[in-house]
């Protein structure tokens, strides 16, 4: 990562922990801070750094393993069109979890936390006009639903990056895609762990000292049940009509996790 990006993460790291979303006045007054809890990377952690990895869990394409790797001071995911997940109507390769050490960390109930990162997202992994999803928020477990989708979806032919609350049924934001292809994009992603309307997110991307988009949305619906488990990479539809679908890569780098205490 670039020492402007860092700078960047550093200086929305350093403003008020106030500004957190769905933070309460009392909370506020008690100086409540963000604590780093996860602070991984590729070059001394490798895949040690998440809870779980599914690289080709059908195990459906043995020649391009593995799809998911450290490589330098990035985590590559990488999708071949004739890769397939155990369900073949779709594609994942993705990992799971904030892994330290011998443990994992859980988000809870009640519970904020907070994500910084940065992606590189080519040309070649385009939006599309079925689900494509390059981070997810779920109950660990078959079959639960997503929480939280960040998916590059084309509407009315355009390509766009958006976050989504599917178990809520909002939709948080949305922004052209085009700008942010070939080139590192900073994400800043707030989440307060609540059922009902006691949840709460934000979502900022930036490019270089640009803000993309920073959107907020409280009094949502962020749990399901048991904890909430954060998840990257790859994970879409072959359903797409727009003809999008080709070999491509997804580059992750600098992943930090941190609590509001």
């Amino acid at each position: 990562m670039s020492a402007s990006r860092r700078a960047v993460l550093g200086a929305a790291l350093g403003g008020a922990a106030g500004a957190a979303v769905g933070l309460s006045a009392a909370t506020s007054a008690h100086a409540a801070s963000w604590q780093q809890k996860w602070a991984p990377t590729a070059s001394g952690d490798g895949l040690g750094a998440f809870e779980t990895v599914e690289d080709d869990r059908a195990d459906s394409h043995p020649a391009g393993h593995p799809h998911i790797y450290a490589t330098g001071n990035d985590w590559r995911f990488t999708m071949h069109t004739v890769d397939r997940d155990t369900s073949t109507d779709r594609q994942r390769q993705e990992v799971t979890g904030l892994r330290t050490g011998s443990s994992y960390l859980k988000w809870t109930q009640g519970q904020t936390w907070r994500l910084t990162y940065s992606m590189y997202i080519p040309s070649s992994l385009k939006a599309t006009t079925t689900f494509t999803h390059i981070m997810q928020m779920k109950q660990p477990g078959n079959g639960t639903s997503p929480i939280v989708v960040q998916s590059l979806r084309r509407v009315n032919g355009v390509q766009t990056i958006e976050l989504n609350l599917p178990v809520a049924g909002v939709l948080v934001g949305r922004t052209d895609l085009d700008p942010l292809h070939d080139r590192w994009t900073d994400v800043d992603f707030q989440i307060k762990v609540g059922n009902g309307t006691a949840g709460s997110v934000r979502w900022i991307l930036k490019s270089g000292s640009t803000t993309v988009i920073d959107e907020s949305r409280t009094g949502v619906d962020t749990f399901l049940a048991d904890r909430v488990r954060p998840k990257w990479g790859i994970y879409r539809s072959l359903g797409d009509t727009s003809g999008s679908l080709q070999d491509t890569y997804l580059l992750l780098t600098d992943l930090r996790g941190y609590q509001l205490v």
